[in-house]
């Protein structure tokens, strides 16, 4: 996973990026949840592969597998 993404103080605030570009990992989430199409977020950042992709979405599982979530409270 670390292949794909990158954690650099330096690049956009330390926030995850695609490995090997400026491109927040937050904004590959948002662009697959508006188009619902890989195909449609590798029209738009062309520089990307269909790997790369499956990619910054296992390293999202990841985080969110070894993360404990509490219960939102009304």
């Amino acid at each position: 996973m670390r292949s794909y993404v990158e954690i650099d103080p330096r690049r956009c605030n330390g926030k995850p990026v695609v490995a090997g570009t400026r491109i927040p990992v937050t904004v590959i989430l948002d662009q697959l949840s508006e188009s619902g199409s890989v195909a449609a977020v590798l029209k738009m950042y062309p520089e990307l592969t269909p790997e790369t992709i499956a990619g910054v979405l296992r390293y999202c599982h990841s985080l969110i597998e070894h993360t404990e979530l509490e219960p939102e409270r009304a």
